[in-house]
Parts: structure tokens; C-alpha cells; sequence
């Protein structure tokens, strides 16, 4: 297992990390097999989207934020329920195909580290299985 270590910068921001991802590749050989990314935290997922344009990660975090307003009816103590809940939407971690060194991703895809609940020092996990 590699570990990614990130700073987030807003409370709720899509972190592209595809080029991290891939210079793990390199740096550790990793030519073949799925490489799952994977975030340890309860406020904070993974997801594969868009990557070209960024208005789409501020669309997404918008129906998010509207979908799961920041101030609701939670009972959750610490003031921050919505990013619980939008990180279970999200999901925790994602499975990408390698091939020849390379992450097979579509055309305009990116890996983004999604944060809810920042800002805050984070980390993500990367793990290969051949």
C-alpha cells in the first residue's frame, strides 16, 4: 500500500489527483493489474468524473450541496452531517484498470479526491492487485 498525503484547501472541493495516481505507477513499477484508491475518512470520498472541464466538479458539488444542504435537519453533534452523508454518496474508493504502466481511463476522466468537510490534511490510500 502507498499513501497520497493531501491538503485541501475549501470545505467541500474535488481534488484531481490522476497525476499523483500515476506517478506512483511509475515510481513503483506498476505495469499491470487495478490500482484501488481508496480514502480513510468518513467525510471525504473518491469518484471518476469529468476532467476536462471544470465547470462540471462545480456542478456536481453544487446538486451535492443542494441535494444535502450544509444545515439541515441532522442530529449529528459536530455541525457536519451533510459531509457524511455526501461521502456515502460518493463512495470511499474506486477501482482503476493499469495497462502497460499507464491507468486506463476514458478520454476525459479524472480521479478526484472529494472533500466535505475540509479544509483539512488528508490522505489516500492506493493499493495494487494483480
Amino acid at each position: 500500500m502507498i499513501q497520497l498525503n493531501l491538503r485541501t484547501a475549501t470545505r467541500e472541493e474535488f481534488l484531481d489527483i490522476t497525476g499523483q495516481v500515476a506517478a506512483v505507477l511509475r515510481e513503483h513499477g506498476w505495469r499491470s493489474g487495478m490500482v484501488h484508491v481508496f480514502s480513510p475518512h468518513t467525510t471525504a470520498g473518491i469518484t471518476i468524473n469529468e476532467g476536462a472541464d471544470p465547470s462540471v466538479r462545480r456542478d456536481i458539488l453544487a446538486a451535492l450541496g443542494r441535494l444535502v444542504p450544509h444545515r439541515g435537519d441532522y442530529q449529528h453533534a459536530e455541525g457536519n452531517s451533510d459531509a457524511h452523508i455526501k461521502t456515502s454518496l460518493m463512495g470511499a474508493g474506486a477501482w482503476v484498470p493499469i495497462a502497460e504502466g499507464r491507468l486506463c481511463l476514458g478520454t476525459w476522466q479524472a480521479i478526484y479526491f472529494c472533500e466535505f468537510d475540509g479544509p483539512r490534511q488528508r490522505q489516500v490510500w492506493l493499493h495494487l492487485a494483480t
